[in-house]
């Protein structure tokens, strides 16, 4: 289990407006912990089922940050079934399991497919508040880099097959000389698609091509972009 390292009152403006779902057909327990997030400044949208936080999920702001408590032991569709849901759809959420249940083989189904953390009921105020913090915090640097990636994605869409030719080779080492030879053309050629190829990519120093282009190679192979 993660120990709590923030304060819920120091919230990064960044994720003030982040939302925490809880998931839970324990009515009690789900308003128990709504009341608890809301006093303590969270935004909370609470659900009685996987089903009906789906149906919710869906006609909500893709955009908008998130995290959410779900009880593992859910009627219909569990909350290891509703990970794995969110899973298949793209839907990065940080995920936290509750159980009143102290199970192994739940916590290690769950962390394997990427759960953030498992508590168990009843649960501690300064713990669980400090544990949202770090999900929001996750969900923000998620979304950041998510659009960052897209935005490399678009430079690189830019290019032309033949600088794409050309930065295969720069990326493989060959020197402008060989990549001309490879190419069928001059070097005063090669050397302009390189400077085309590196004004589209937003970079002026060939490390900073190399290490641009190996990380969109790289996210490109996760089916980050």
């Amino acid at each position: 289990m993660r120990q709590a390292t923030s304060n819920p009152t120091n919230t990064k403006p960044s994720i003030q407006s982040g939302v925490v779902y809880v998931i839970d057909d324990d009515e009690a327990i789900r308003d128990s912990l709504s009341l608890l997030l809301n006093a303590n400044g969270f935004r909370v949208s609470p659900h009685e089922s996987a089903e009906r936080f789906l149906k919710s999920l869906a006609s909500s702001d893709p955009q908008s940050l998130s995290c959410a408590l779900v009880d593992i032991h859910l009627g219909g569709m569990s909350g290891i079934e509703l990970q794995e849901t969110l899973l298949n759809t793209g839907l990065n959420i940080p995920i936290c399991f509750i159980t009143g249940q102290a199970e192994i083989h739940s916590a290690v189904t769950a962390f394997k497919k990427g759960a953030f953390d498992f508590i168990q009921k009843p649960v501690d105020e300064e713990k669980l508040c400090g544990l949202i913090n770090e999900m929001l915090s996750k969900a923000y640097l998620s979304k950041e880099q998510s659009s960052e990636l897209k935005e490399i994605k678009e430079r690189f869409r830019l290019l032309t097959q033949r600088e794409v030719d050309v930065l295969d080779r720069i990326v493989a080492g060959r020197i402008n000389k060989e990549v001309g030879m490879d190419l069928g053309i001059s070097i005063k050629t090669v050397e302009a698609h390189r400077a085309n190829l590196m004004e589209k990519l937003k970079v002026n120093r060939a490390a900073k091509l190399l290490q641009l282009t190996l990380r969109y190679r790289e996210a490109k192979a996760k089916g980050l972009v």
